[in-house]
């Protein structure tokens, strides 16, 4: 873990990208705190499992009667075939697609895990220092317990996220991700044409392992890009108008509910940093003060966490 130290930061959007829940940008304090150098990773997820039993979301068969509290009235029951043990994974079509039909590139396959990530077929052999994914909020929350851990707040993440830099887009400057030299890109995003093919010219397809890509100003690797990251809050898209004050907030730690209008019906926890599916037409989500959501039990192929610490600093 390296040591983040305390600070005052305008937390939110201030680019042209800037989506309506990264507003109003409003004053906050965060006291210091210790953050993982890292995504949590398959080899230590796998410890956590040998040493706890523990049996994640995705490797469990989802319970109708929960499931249905998250969705609209009247939606009727699925098929049993699809309350099966599973998760969400990347199925890139073969050719372009309107981007507003996610079903298009996301599929519900049986047996992806956190072991299996891709399917039954699949396996970690040999990507021990991947990020882990398929990994639930529930998930999540249970490793960081079993570690002497938590996840970090919304404000938290951000303002590591800056890495000591002001008023900044990406945790490296402003300038745009596909800037860098040839041969040394900034982050494991997207390139190419979203979602139909991929130029891999950051050498990545999917996951990456951490500490691919340069660390930002605080030493911390994968802010931007690889997997997305929960974090404790929950979500809701007016939040930041709440918080936003002459005087400033002190280490807030998100709303007492979530509210997504896009989806009333389901409460949300906040995740951050975007993944290897991000791209500037799709949602441009390396960006720092980007936000996204999802239902505590979602599991995800390209989403995972780290973890923080309160302590004193150096």
């Amino acid at each position: 873990m390296v040591w983040i130290p305390a600070g005052e930061f305008l937390m939110g959007g201030n680019d042209p990208l800037a989506r309506a829940d990264e507003l109003p940008r409003h004053k906050v304090h965060v006291d210091g705190f210790f953050m993982d150098e890292t995504e949590v990773t398959n080899e230590e997820f796998a410890r956590f499992v040998d040493a706890t039993g523990y049996v994640t979301t995705a490797e469990k068969k989802p319970d109708w009667e929960e499931l249905k509290q998250q969705l609209p009235p009247g939606t009727p029951k699925p098929d049993d075939s699809m309350l099966v043990p599973a998760s969400l994974v990347f199925t890139p079509p073969t050719h372009p697609v309107r981007l507003d039909d996610i079903a298009q590139w996301w599929s519900w396959i049986p047996g992806a895990n956190w072991k299996h990530p891709h399917g039954p077929e699949s396996s970690i052999d040999g990507h021990e220092r991947d990020a882990v994914v398929h990994v639930s909020w529930d998930d999540a929350v249970a490793f960081t317990k079993w570690a002497g851990k938590r996840l970090p707040t919304e404000a938290e993440w951000e303002w590591a996220a800056r890495g000591g830099l002001v008023d900044r887009t990406h945790p490296w400057g402003d300038e745009p991700i596909e800037s860098g030299e040839v041969g040394q890109p900034r982050a494991n995003v997207w390139q190419g044409h979203f979602p139909d093919e991929n130029t891999l010219r950051d050498g990545f397809f999917g996951v990456a392992p951490v500490r691919s890509f340069a660390p930002n100003g605080y030493g911390l690797f994968d802010m931007a890009g690889n997997v997305w990251e929960w974090c404790s809050d929950w979500y809701r898209a007016d939040y930041y108008a709440q918080l936003d004050r002459p005087s400033g907030v002190t280490n807030p730690d998100g709303p007492a509910d979530s509210l997504d209008p896009q989806e009333p019906h389901t409460p949300k926890r906040v995740h951050r940093g975007g993944s290897f599916l991000c791209h500037e037409v799709y949602c441009a989500s390396y960006r720092v003060s980007a936000r996204m959501k999802s239902s505590p039990d979602s599991g995800l192929g390209h989403c995972g966490f780290r973890c923080v610490k309160p302590g004193s600093g150096r």
